[in-house]
């Protein structure tokens, strides 16, 4: 946590313009300081040395050393910089902010659509403050992020429904919300909800699901349009069971894993038949400033699921979950929470956890497990 210090901040970038935007951004917010700037992954890699930054906002498309192969070599040196990437919307620029994010970058920001310069940087203070005061208050991205890749194996406690909740910081000790339906039998859908981390984060969870299951899978991670087809595609290659992004309509299907698609809210309808669960994409508004919203999708799920849903929390920023995991408790689901060592971001599990709704705090290595146990 670099609460009481300055995070200072090196701005990597091809573009001058660009530079001076991110810099003027950055310098606006109260505790950071801009140490520097690079037009190059070659030339940040001698400021990094000299300057010694707590993150790089960096770019993915320059000459010389482009954003991934600096990523790859911070991975290699095991550097516990956190790194912000730029990227554009476009399906390149969706692939290779993926493969940033599995580098162990801590988040991105899309560059600014508008033409007009103070409307560019209205649209670039709003994505990338959040992030930046977000990791400055993180208590785990610096030695998570030293650990680019690779799951820190030293965490594999797995807690049951804590005897006593934790505390919230200034509010008096919660007691643990009672489920009004009992769990019937195993889970015939598993849910997730989860955000920043989320991509590396879910590249080392669902590999680990077998890919006879037997149920569907439905998951919102909060991502732009583009990107979450780039996120299904990725992860599709790496897991047993297949991932897309889903589409409207569509039939759930055992053994297969549907992203919401970014910039859009998704939940599940009942079919003509009404004997099975279709998806229904939208374009409600966003929930939690989130569009998807896991709040969205949760409740949804409650509506067929009723005491046969697994519920997972994970990293994330925010608080968007909560309320619908706080239905499906009610409604018999068992709910598994991300624990806060291995949360990039422990602000999604968070409330959950605090609240006593979680049946399960699980580390990240351990998440598979735990969801495998109730589908038996």
């Amino acid at each position: 946590m670099l609460i009481g210090k300055k995070l200072r901040v090196l701005v990597v970038d091809d573009t001058i313009v660009y530079r001076k935007a991110v810099s003027d951004v950055l310098s606006e917010i109260p505790g950071v300081e801009v140490v520097g700037v690079a037009h190059n992954g070659q030339i940040a890699l001698s400021k990094i040395a000299t300057l010694k930054p707590d993150m790089l906002t960096l770019d993915i498309e320059m000459p010389v050393m482009n954003g991934i192969e600096l990523l790859e070599k911070l991975q290699a040196d095991n550097s516990n910089i956190g790194v912000v990437m730029v990227s554009t919307l476009t399906t390149d620029g969706g692939e290779m902010t993926m493969k940033a994010l599995e580098l162990g970058a801590f988040d991105f920001i899309l560059k600014p659509q508008s033409k007009n310069q103070a409307e560019g940087k209205k649209q670039l203070k709003s994505s990338l403050v959040p992030i930046v005061r977000e990791f400055k208050l993180s208590r785990n991205a610096p030695s998570l992020l030293a650990k680019r890749g690779r799951f820190n194996k030293t965490t594999s406690t797995v807690q049951r429904k804590p005897l006593k909740p934790l505390k919230k910081v200034g509010a008096t000790s919660l007691k643990p919300k009672q489920k009004t339906v009992a769990k019937r039998g195993k889970s015939e859908i598993i849910t997730i909800g989860i955000s920043t981390g989320g991509p590396n984060a879910l590249t080392q969870m669902l590999p680990r699901l077998p890919g006879n299951i037997g149920v569907p899978v439905v998951i919102v991670q909060h991502m732009p349009p583009v990107f979450t087809k780039s996120l299904a595609a990725s992860l599709d290659a790496k897991c047993a069971l297949t991932v897309k992004e889903a589409v409207d309509r569509e039939t759930l299907q055992n053994n297969t894993v549907y992203i919401a698609p970014g910039g859009k809210q998704m939940k599940l309808v009942a079919s003509a038949d009404g004997t099975n669960r279709q998806i229904k994409i939208t374009s409600d508004p966003p929930e939690n400033s989130c569009r998807p919203s896991a709040d969205y999708l949760f409740r949804s799920v409650g509506d067929y699921y009723v005491g046969r849903t697994t519920a997972v929390i994970m990293t994330g920023m925010g608080s968007d979950g909560t309320k619908g995991l706080q239905i499906l408790n009610q409604k018999g689901a068992t709910i598994i929470a991300q624990d806060e060592a291995s949360c990039v971001v422990f602000g999604m599990p968070k409330a959950p956890i605090e609240s006593g709704i979680a049946d399960v705090i699980a580390p990240l290595n351990k998440i598979a497990d735990e969801i495998v146990k109730t589908l038996r």
